[in-house]
């Protein structure tokens, strides 16, 4: 492969490393937000069986790697706020997401022209 790569024009060769950074980097973001939105179900199921306890309930939050006795106020705003914060960071990520596809989908258009003359000599 790389014998192959080196019989291409340096503009050509430039563009496929481009390539495949991209396509390493829409890799690196996919796997973050997936990390993120199963983080962010965990927080929305935590606020739901918080929900059906009643406010003076014995509620216990992890913190590292300790259970502390808290408020059942408390909890629920702390998971409120970290919802908040996941729910933005996945969006942060859905738009870069968006970029890198849309980067990643117009390189191998510009590689595919470029390449056809290449592909159509003997």
């Amino acid at each position: 492969m790389s014998e192959d790569m080196s019989k291409l024009p340096p503009q050509i060769q430039q563009r496929l490393l481009r390539l495949q950074q991209l396509q390493q980097n829409l890799q690196s973001v996919m796997g973050q937000k997936q990390q993120l939105e199963m983080q962010l179900t965990e927080v929305e199921n935590a606020e739901k069986e918080l929900g059906k306890l009643a406010d003076d309930a014995v509620v216990y939050q992890s913190i590292g790697a300790l259970l502390v006795k808290s408020e059942k106020t408390k909890v629920t705003e702390d998971l409120t706020e970290k919802k908040e914060l996941l729910k933005m960071r996945v969006e942060v990520l859905s738009k870069q997401d968006t970029r890198l596809r849309t980067q990643v989908k117009d390189l191998q258009e510009k590689l595919q022209q470029d390449l056809r003359p290449v592909s159509g000599s003997p």
